[in-house]
């Protein structure tokens, strides 16, 4: 089935990269918890959606179509779609560039943490629960006199 160009392209241009309804959701929830944060913190590799710079933590918000969640279900499901060879190679730099910037993160010392969109919006407890034990997992790690551990 063709699409018509134009409504393709006025659906693309409503995708933002900043202040999505996932990102907000997720912030407003570690808001209301008292957790203080920066948002799409450019300073750090692949400018992470929230940063708790207190902790060093950094939180991706990924939408599950552009970040390839069940990425060999979807890219079957795209090699029969429209334009597969675009979509399949956007999204796999995508993943590839997520890996790069995780490990430069990571020699950082940053604990990343990655959700999916419908894991923010159906579960936000659950992701606030993941973020609440990193903090004190960096809490207990960098405990004064920890030797004995």
């Amino acid at each position: 089935m063709a699409r018509d160009p134009e409504i393709v392209s006025k659906n693309m241009k409503k995708i933002r990269s900043k202040d999505t309804s996932i990102e907000l959701q997720l912030r407003k929830a570690l808001w209301h918890k008292g957790y203080r944060y920066r948002k799409n913190y450019r300073a750090l590799p692949g400018s992470p959606d929230i940063v708790l710079t207190k902790y060093k933590i950094a939180i991706f918000c990924d939408s599950e179509f552009f970040h390839g969640k069940d990425w060999e279900v979807l890219k079957v499901r795209l090699e029969t779609g429209h334009n597969p060879e675009y979509w399949i190679k956007k999204i796999e730099r995508n993943r590839s560039r997520d890996w790069e910037n995780d490990k430069k993160l990571l020699c950082l010392g940053y604990t990343v943490i990655h959700f999916w969109g419908r894991d923010i919006l159906k579960r936000t407890d659950e992701c606030i629960q993941v973020i609440e034990e990193a903090i004190w997992d960096d809490k207990l790690t960098s405990l004064p006199g920890d030797d004995f551990l």
